[in-house]
């Protein structure tokens, strides 16, 4: 089992770059929602994001038809993103094993941690990243935390990517060093 109170930055790294489709379990509709804009930020970092939220299943979230659980989810999905609470996920992690094609990651949001379903997740294989948010951490992990003056943890010399639209910081690229 992994260390849920610590995450090496490579492991997010690693989670991030290979990741590209996000079923997000608990998308809101309503922009004042955390949810809301994490998914508004990685829709625009490239990623896949497919809000699953029963009572809006049928609708969509900023253009994205969504859908009532995982298992309506036409094709495979890399990583689960939850926004639901700790006490809800003995079930989600049960609808995770239950995929006939099982995402490679399982992130909980911030606040959220269950130790014991991180453990029957990890058994199955799959990487499990508690209270932690991938917004934040792509943020922090790209420089466009650190360059608006926020201490990220991250030091280098490396000019960061720019790309188009605000917070424009890519990832940086997977190195050995």
């Amino acid at each position: 089992m992994s260390n849920h109170d610590f995450y090496d930055d490579r492991l997010i790294l690693d989670v991030l770059t290979q990741t590209r489709t996000i079923a997000m379990l608990g998308a809101s509709a309503n922009e004042t929602r955390p949810s809301w804009f994490v998914m508004r930020y990685l829709l625009m970092k490239g990623f896949d994001v497919i809000p699953v939220n029963p009572g809006q299943a049928g609708g969509t979230i900023l253009g994205r038809p969504v859908f009532a659980r995982l298992a309506d989810i036409p094709g495979a999905i890399d990583m689960v993103d939850v926004f639901r609470p700790a006490s809800a996920l003995a079930g989600i992690v049960d609808e995770v094993l239950a995929l006939p094609d099982r995402p490679r990651v399982l992130w909980t949001q911030l606040t959220i941690r269950d130790d014991e379903q991180a453990i029957r997740a990890e058994a199955a294989g799959i990487t499990v990243i508690q209270d932690r948010c991938p917004k934040i951490e792509f943020a922090r992990l790209s420089g466009e935390i650190g360059w608006t003056g926020v201490v990220s943890g991250v030091i280098s010399s490396r000019k960061p990517v720019l790309r188009s639209g605000m917070q424009s910081f890519g990832l940086p690229v997977k190195s050995d060093d």
